[in-house]
């Protein structure tokens, strides 16, 4: 009986987290990545860890081939990269026909 009643109470706990998984999901697909080389100031400075200083680097070394240059560059420290690398994106310009 006992043994029953940890089987089934482990079942709900699943069956819930599971549950929950679907909007755990859609919030993560709804993060808005941000264009290093296009942001304003204030996109920029919404990412965690990027004050004015930062933004005003960032905008100041533009354009970036790719995202992972904020470090190479110098332009933010790899901790503050670490913390927003997924919310970021280097787009290139649409080469002219």
């Amino acid at each position: 009986m006992v043994k029953r009643l940890i089987a089934l109470t482990a079942a709900l706990v699943l069956v819930g987290s599971l549950a929950a998984a679907p909007d755990s999901y859609a919030q993560m697909s709804k993060i808005t990545l941000v264009d290093i080389n296009a942001a304003s100031t204030d996109e920029l400075q919404a990412l965690p860890g990027i004050g004015p200083a930062y933004a005003k680097k960032i905008i100041g070394n533009r354009p970036y081939q790719r995202k992972d240059q904020l470090v190479s560059k110098k332009i933010i420290p790899e901790a503050t990269y670490e913390g927003i690398k997924d919310h970021i994106i280097a787009k290139q310009p649409a080469k002219k026909k």
